[in-house]
């Protein structure tokens, strides 16, 4: 029996439409004909009631759907595994991720974890913030890095790390203009690159410097880009923004009246397995070095 086979039959069952079906697996009607008729000859009963254009399950169809998806599943799981072993792991940690997080200290931090241990597949799936909980809650990930507390009731939490949030502008200003109140007077201050501290810091900075003009980015990159060419200044978490800092891309604009809020990481998990405990060790050992 071709695997083929089997996909071709769960699409077909799913759609119940042979057309639909060759369209979704990229294949010809044909072919998703022959591996039909491939299946029922392999296990001698028909598993399809032709009805013109339609196609139905048969009782038979139906009493064989489930075993096939069990089968497909199974071997696509082995099939992983396999080549997870070809390629020298024998473990795996999925880790979910802030975009805010993935972009910044995350590359530097698996760079060296995985040198340390070489035998787990490190998988990441980059999510929303608000996604991150979820994500650990629901199985999907072993472990997750966000910026904001977890709402789910079935995971635990750890606050990993706070660092200072600063204001940043373009490098291409002169010193003199290197202040709170030229950057909020004269530039837009762009908002909600983060998922948690704005509203409460846009209030403060309103309080203080009433008649500003805002613009919503909420993708960190993105806004340290719009700054770069001189669209605004922004309110950033240190680690976000220091590499550029020291190359020169952008500056620190020194704070007045405004107190920047602090920005916190928190580590979430739910299963503590050994991948899990490695990475922790590993993350509280080693990731914010001054």
């Amino acid at each position: 029996m071709d695997i083929k086979w089997l996909k071709t039959f769960i699409v077909c069952a799913k759609l119940e439409n042979f057309r639909q079906a060759s369209e979704e697996l990229f294949l010809t009607q044909p072919a998703i004909t022959k591996h039909i008729k491939r299946l029922e000859e392999h296990l001698n009963i028909e598993l399809f009631e032709r009805r013109g254009k339609a196609v139905y399950l048969t009782s038979a169809g139906h009493k064989f759907l489930p075993y096939a998806k069990d089968f497909l599943a199974n071997y696509e799981e082995g099939m992983n595994r396999f080549e997870t072993w070809k390629q020298g792991y024998n473990r795996k940690l999925t880790i979910a991720t802030a975009p805010q997080i993935a972009s910044s200290f995350l590359p530097r931090l698996l760079k060296e974890f995985i040198h340390t241990n070489p035998d787990i597949e490190v998988i990441v799936d980059v999510v929303n913030s608000y996604d991150v909980g979820e994500a650990i809650s629901s199985g999907k990930a072993d472990l997750g890095l966000t910026r904001i507390y977890p709402v789910q009731t079935n995971v635990k939490n750890e606050k990993i790390h706070e660092e200072p949030v600063i204001l940043v502008g373009p490098n291409e200003w002169e010193d003199s203009l290197k202040h709170e109140k030229h950057a909020l007077s004269h530039y837009r201050l762009i908002t909600h690159n983060h998922p948690d501290y704005w509203d409460s810091l846009l209030n403060d900075v309103k309080r203080h410097y009433p008649i500003i003009q805002t613009m919503v980015v909420n993708q960190v990159e993105v806004t340290k880009k719009f700054i770069e060419n001189t669209l605004g200044v922004s309110y950033l978490p240190y680690s976000m923004v220091k590499d550029d800092i020291k190359k020169n891309i952008l500056s620190e604009i020194v704070s007045d009246k405004i107190s920047p809020p602090i920005s916190v990481t928190y580590l979430v998990t739910k299963v503590e397995t050994n991948e899990v405990r490695s990475f922790h060790e590993f993350i509280k050992n080693y990731l914010f070095e001054p």
